[in-house]
């Protein structure tokens, strides 16, 4: 999808509701729906992470999403796809802050250069303890992405078109914190499985583009 048309449609889903639990339910088994539910009401002092889900003209300004893949660590989240982001600092203003400041460190985005549309559903993630604000954002400057080596294994790059397309919307069996080799929802972009709260959040965002495009 041509960016100048996409850029033009997203502020459209500023005064849409917010699909919230139902939407990001989607994109997760049924084992960790019940685990969310059970550890939502019991949650305490979670730790405050902010995310940016960044739109973006590539080549022939064919709008893409940018996401990473995480480096390779001992934590729950080690090697997988995620948005830019990261946790909270005393010196942020607020979860948009945290969320420009870490996009800037982990891939090189100029806060100027960044039109954030609005922020979407937190999601609290219990195998690590965090509650994350996303945002979506446009990112109007075609130039490279710089990845911070010791954070980011690799720039992922998803064509809109296929962000939208039914046909990524697939079931993988993998091994996870609370089960082993279940099946889980995820989205397939080309060789990258996105699963678990990158997924559901994504599924909210999907929702609202869907509305509009």
């Amino acid at each position: 999808m041509d960016f100048i048309e996409f850029s033009h449609a997203i502020p459209k889903i500023k005064n849409l509701p917010l699909p919230g639990r139902d939407s990001h339910y989607k994109m997760a088994p049924e084992a960790r729906i019940k685990e969310l539910k059970e550890r939502e009401e019991r949650r305490q002092n979670p730790k405050k992470a902010g995310v940016m889900a960044l739109f973006y003209p590539h080549a022939n300004n064919e709008t893409r999403l940018l996401l990473i893949q995480r480096n390779r660590y001992p934590g729950v989240h080690s090697g997988q796809i995620g948005f830019p982001g990261g946790q909270f600092e005393s010196g942020d203003k607020d979860m948009l802050d945290t969320a420009l400041r870490e996009s800037y460190e982990e891939v090189g985005t100029v806060k100027a250069h960044i039109e954030v549309i609005r922020s979407v559903s937190k999601l609290y993630i219990p195998p690590s303890n965090f509650e994350v604000s996303p945002f979506i954002g446009l990112y109007h400057k075609q130039e490279p992405f710089e990845r911070q080596a010791s954070e980011v294994e690799a720039i992922v790059e998803v064509p809109v078109a296929d962000f939208l397309d039914d046909s990524k919307l697939v079931t993988k069996k993998l091994s996870t914190s609370y089960a082993r080799e279940i099946e889980v929802p995820a989205f397939l972009f080309e060789d990258h499985i996105v699963w678990g709260a990158t997924a559901m959040m994504l599924s909210e965002i999907r929702e609202l583009l869907q509305k509009v495009l």
